[in-house]
């Protein structure tokens, strides 16, 4: 019998320790603000911003939006990056992806301060969380470590497979797989004998962007199952990167799509914000 993990109620225990440390800052004069900007009209970019904005209302913090057209040149998205920079009321600064084809993915998310990159994708944070000693971890592998961690599914010793070896998710949720002792094997598209390894995992994370990719007869029984992927099929219903209905009669916990780590982002990202109010006040 498999046990669901519920990234609804994990993340709902991770805003209310953040609204509550947030709490005692604001009645000490402090205020937490975000920026978050949004490149375009992407339908989904908008509504994980407007999602980000619900969550910074609901802990307290202030959310500034700046929605700027596609058409924006790289040099003026950087110039704004580079203000909120200097701003000392701005504590994180989150950049939407994707960004239309024009504009340097890299060069944008370099011209970000460490100090406010709350999503921990520049090279100065992703080489803290190399060797372990970081202020800030991306937001969707911290979310999985959370939830393993609330359901007190044990890492050390165990065989951790991630399949896709994305910047985002996979590289540094291997990462952390491996600072937890997890024996960890990454998983891409020129990875031969996938069905080998997946039938020797005792946790697998997948994030290849392929519906129900992950099938029963590639698991053992008792596996932990995490899947990231989520994609709307053409009947409206939403599923991810495992065949879930059969899965989870072979699996002990599997995350649901939705409601499975789609909110534990949203939620991380609350808690890097907060860390970075703390490290930029020294509090």
């Amino acid at each position: 019998m498999y046990t669901l993990i519920d990234g609804k109620l994990v993340s709902q225990a991770v805003k209310d320790r953040v609204k509550l440390e947030a709490a005692s800052i604001t009645e000490a004069g402090g205020k937490i603000t975000l920026a978050v900007i949004i490149v375009g009209d992407d339908p989904a970019s908008r509504v994980y911003v407007n999602n980000k904005k619900k969550a910074c209302e609901y802990v307290g913090f202030e959310s500034i939006e700046y929605a700027l057209p596609e058409t924006v040149s790289q040099a003026e998205l950087i110039s704004l990056i580079e203000e909120l920079n200097r701003r000392e009321d701005v504590n994180g600064i989150l950049c939407q992806l994707p960004l239309p084809k024009h504009i340097d993915k890299s060069a944008v998310i370099s011209s970000i301060s460490p100090l406010k990159d709350v999503d921990a994708f520049t090279a100065h944070n992703v080489g803290k969380i190399m060797i372990g000693d970081y202020d800030f971890l991306p937001c969707t592998p911290a979310g999985i470590m959370e939830m393993l961690s609330y359901y007190h599914i044990e890492v050390k010793g165990k065989r951790c497979l991630v399949i896709g070896r994305s910047d985002i998710v996979g590289k540094p949720m291997a990462m952390l797989l491996m600072h937890s002792n997890g024996t960890v094997t990454i998983a891409h598209s020129f990875t031969e004998n996938l069905k080998e390894l997946t039938l020797q995992a005792d946790i697998i994370v997948v994030a290849v962007k392929k519906p129900r990719f992950l099938s029963a007869d590639m698991i053992k029984e008792g596996t932990v199952v995490i899947d990231v992927g989520i994609h709307r099929m053409e009947n409206g219903k939403l599923c991810g990167d495992v065949d879930f209905d059969s899965v989870k009669e072979k699996c002990s916990y599997i995350t649901p799509v939705p409601g499975g780590v789609g909110p534990m982002t949203i939620a991380t990202l609350m808690q890097n914000t907060l860390k970075a109010y703390r490290i930029q006040h020294k509090s």
